[in-house]
């Protein structure tokens, strides 16, 4: 029986690997292990990718949205408006600035922000809204920023899953006054390990990020001279070689990852199977594949059997999360019922048509069986 994995980092760090041997072998040879001239070629690059300024590296996309938070001074009795249905690190970063996050929901059919869920959440506490861009689909930026810019708070995007997404022609990470990317391996643009960046046209943002960043230093200051209490989040030399022959792909991979999710939405068509709408000027880049069906373990456990590996993104809302339970203001009926439904199919660059067919053929026997049909 034909196996489809959830996914295939292999394959991608195989098509890379001929294009960065060199250079990756040399910094290793030669212990050249943090920060130099690779770093500084991928932050040029990757702000250019995104349509912003300025890029800075950092550890991870948890301490992106984090540092963000800090440099903008975002802190104790600040409100940051959040979308429950997300992965946890979101609203985590908004515990560890010392903020409140203040759970909302989402729109039933895309599962996202809209500007007048934000607008109704807003309150004289609140100085920032953190907007995901879930799975890899963008909102109506346009609406929500004009909310954020009447409210005078901070718009700071997620884009933890939306390297490459656009709202209208433009990028993700450029709406803001800042966009925080992930590069754990599994994102579309994956690394070998963790990282992250910050993007900005913000240049004094980018400085204090990068600052906070870097134990508090200034790029002009001695060594031992330090300007703030930072934190030791820098993106390594390795990680930015490995990360600057995946960004030459990105845009290649990301086109196959929507020809696989157009082929994914045409055979679910009529099926039990519920897609996540996408508006018409959003460029969903499908970091995942995500449908509602009913009795979801059921359906999981019948697709394992016909060798089908799947996930669930995400099964708990960050207001039901145990050490997050004491910001849940109001009971958030769409993410919660989504939370039971949502189950993730396989969907990465280098996905035959045979494996789309396989898992497409079982999951609509798995839906037919557990709905009778």
């Amino acid at each position: 029986m034909l196996k489809v994995p959830f996914t295939d980092l292999g394959a991608m760090a195989r098509e890379t690997w001929p294009d960065i041997e060199i250079d990756f072998l040399d910094a290793v040879r030669n212990a050249r292990y943090v920060g130099g001239a690779p770093v500084e070629q991928f932050e040029q690059d990757f702000a250019r990718y995104c349509g912003t300024s300025h890029a800075v590296g950092v550890a991870n996309g948890t301490d992106a949205l984090q540092l963000t938070l800090q440099a903008l001074e975002v802190g104790a009795g600040d409100e940051v408006i959040v979308p429950s249905n997300t992965f946890i690190a979101t609203a985590a970063a908004v515990v560890r600035a010392g903020a409140v996050p203040v759970f909302v929901d989402v729109d039933p059919d895309s599962l996202l922000l809209t500007a007048e869920i934000v607008e109704a959440a807003v309150t004289p506490r609140t100085r920032a809204v953190m907007v995901v861009h879930l799975y890899g689909n963008m909102p109506d930026m346009d609406a929500i920023g004009a909310v954020t810019a009447r409210a005078g708070i901070h718009l700071v995007e997620d884009a933890a899953q939306a390297h490459g997404a656009e709202w209208q022609g433009r990028r993700a990470g450029s709406f803001g006054i800042a966009g925080c990317f992930s590069f754990y391996p599994g994102k579309n643009l994956g690394a070998f390990g963790d990282a992250g960046a910050v993007v900005t046209s913000d240049a004094g943002l980018a400085t204090r990020v990068r600052s906070l960043a870097n134990h508090g230093r200034s790029s002009g200051a001695a060594h031992y001279e330090h300007l703030f209490v930072g934190t030791n989040s820098r993106l390594d030399t390795l990680q930015a070689i490995a990360l600057s022959g995946k960004l030459a792909r990105n845009e290649e991979w990301t086109e196959a990852r929507i020809a696989l999710a157009t082929g994914y939405r045409d055979r679910l068509a009529g099926t039990a199977a519920r897609l996540t709408t996408v508006a018409a000027p959003a460029r969903h880049v499908y970091h995942l594949m995500v449908v509602r069906v009913p009795d979801r373990e059921r359906v999981q456990k019948l697709l394992a059997d016909r060798e089908v590996q799947t996930g669930v993104h995400y099964p708990v809302p960050c207001h039901q999360q145990p050490p997050l339970m004491r910001y849940a203001r109001t009971p958030l009926p769409v993410c919660e019922r989504a939370a039971g439904e949502q189950l993730s199919l396989p969907l990465f660059p280098h996905m035959t048509t045979e494996q789309l067919d396989h898992v497409c053929a079982a999951l609509t026997d798995a839906l037919n069986e557990v709905t009778g049909r």
